[in-house]
């Protein structure tokens, strides 16, 4: 008896530095995870999902060469990828393609140049999210706030939607640049400028890591907060870098305050998979997965069909009941329940995490 041939799904992730390793393996594991379970379910009615993986190592031009490469091997679909520019290429390329995309990480709002029926998104957009961190600031007390900013449509895009949100609630916000400014000065701008706190507007580990130092070790600076909205304290390296230094940083992540049930099996799945505790990204993940079988039982495995299945999507995934909107303004087609919380790491025990603002 013959095997069936796989249903096939292209799977983006940053694998390899400079992308953000940490985070491409647990989005890695969740994915996995999730073929796993739909293969033990009888697959795609029958017939295997197969995830082929290709490594975007945070370049925009080896994720669209990576879809070029797995359109052409006939994938179905395409899921993943974390870093919101490289996402923003792949979707454009998808688009072009005529490729249904699953981006699952991703949250600049404009992943694509036009409107698309051929992408959806996971995660929420960004000015949603960041929107909910400077809501967390001005619920805490802080008016006058400082950013450590690298080029970056993405942490441009952040420093925008932090600016505008804050100014209209009478709050103040100076961009110090870390690619002309070194750490000290960055902690010397902090006093000039009277901030209360600073947000890490950069990647990790190099120039976070030793800005978190420079201002932690101050003691003028002992009352300001350190923040990082794109959620760099998320993973395991961050600690492990930074110790007590590390905790008490408030980011970004979406997750629910439970868990579905689902979640609560997936996610001792994941933990003895990855080693550790999995992060919302491997969630993400599986819930990417989770959908993707969804579409493909119920509406079939060409990609037109898949595309037009979006507006239909109902799935239970491990954070909530996941359904796909067209938000005003939106190019996408976007989850519009994605849960989103502000947390840090407790500073009185740094492996576990504080929910400090619901958005």
């Amino acid at each position: 008896m013959s095997t069936p041939a796989p249903v096939r799904v292209g799977a983006l992730a940053p694998l390899t530095r400079p992308g953000w390793t940490e985070a491409g393996h647990h989005l890695l594991a969740g994915l996995e995870r999730a073929v796993h379970d739909v293969n033990a379910a009888d697959g795609i009615a029958g017939r295997p999902l197969e995830l082929l993986v290709r490594d975007t190592a945070a370049d925009p031009g080896r994720a669209v060469a990576a879809v070029d490469e797995l359109a052409a091997l006939g994938v179905t679909a395409l899921a993943g990828e974390y870093h919101s520019v490289v996402a923003r290429s792949a979707a454009t390329r998808a688009d072009a393609l005529g490729l249904p995309y699953l981006c699952s990480s991703a949250v600049l709002d404009t992943l694509t140049e036009r409107p698309t029926r051929w992408v959806a998104r996971l995660c929420p957009p960004q000015s949603r999210g960041w929107r909910t961190y400077a809501d967390f600031l001005l619920t805490a007390g802080h008016r006058r706030i400082a950013v450590a900013t690298q080029p970056s449509v993405y942490w441009e895009s952040g420093t925008r939607l932090l600016r505008e949100h804050l100014t209209r609630h009478g709050g103040t916000v100076t961009a110090l640049d870390t690619t002309a400014l070194t750490p000290a000065a960055v902690r010397d701008a902090l006093l000039a400028h009277r901030a209360t706190a600073l947000l890490l507007l950069v990647g990790h580990p190099e120039p976070a890591v030793p800005l978190v130092r420079a201002v932690r070790r101050d003691p003028r600076l002992a009352e300001v907060l350190v923040g990082a909205p794109a959620g760099q304290p998320e993973f395991a390296a961050w600690a492990t870098e930074l110790g007590a230094d590390g905790a008490g940083i408030p980011f970004l992540r979406y997750l629910p305050d439970h868990l579905t049930p689902l979640g609560a099996r997936v996610a001792t799945d994941l933990r003895e998979r990855l080693g550790a505790a999995p992060s919302f990204v491997a969630f993400e993940g599986y819930d990417t997965i989770a959908v993707l079988a969804e579409v493909l039982r119920s509406h079939g495995t060409e990609r037109t069909r898949v595309a037009e299945a979006w507006p239909s999507v109902a799935v239970d995934g491990t954070r909530g009941r996941i359904a796909f909107s067209r938000p005003p303004g939106s190019g996408v087609w976007q989850w519009a329940g994605t849960p989103v919380q502000v947390v840090d790491r407790d500073p009185a025990a740094p492996d576990r995490y504080r929910v400090l603002h619901v958005g």
